[in-house]
């Protein structure tokens, strides 16, 4: 079951199975001047359970979706790039940001990624300043900068 952290009005999906990139992306979000719910999902079942109102989920108000998810690629039971493909083909999701938050340095998941119409593909930094500076940024911009598209 996912982990809800309220750091303010709007909500960030983090799927993540690292722990200790969980924790990382937590406390950079806190330090930020974005103020927002975090809800961390562990793999691309849960994800896709949140985000569908299924399995754990079931019941769950699907009006309220997630201003921003940030998708690992590397994750158990159903990859980043599936979620991703089943996010697009969905006709409430299609249009959720999604920036890919991971690893992977192969082109060919930068490459797949775009083409299934990530918003962005971001490599998480090793340093953990440049790593904070990173998330924080990516919430600036998702979560107060860009204009999301109508509902």
């Amino acid at each position: 079951m996912a982990t809800i952290y309220s750091i303010g009005k709007k909500i960030i999906l983090l799927v993540e199975d690292n722990p200790d990139d969980q924790m990382l992306t937590l406390l950079a979000l806190r330090h930020s001047s974005v103020k927002s719910e975090v809800v961390v999902v562990s793999d691309g079942v849960e994800a896709l359970d949140y985000l569908f109102g299924t399995g754990n989920y079931a019941g769950r108000d699907l009006s309220v979706m997630p201003q921003l998810i940030l998708l690992d690629l590397k994750l158990p039971k159903i990859d980043g790039l599936e979620v991703l493909r089943q996010l697009r083909a969905n006709d409430r999701t299609h249009l959720l940001p999604v920036v890919i938050l991971t690893t992977s340095a192969e082109e060919k998941d930068r490459l797949h990624s775009y083409s299934l119409r990530a918003n962005s593909y971001v490599r998480k930094p090793v340093d953990y300043a440049e790593f904070a500076q990173a998330v924080q940024q990516l919430g600036l911009y998702w979560l107060v900068l860009n204009e999301a598209p109508p509902s």
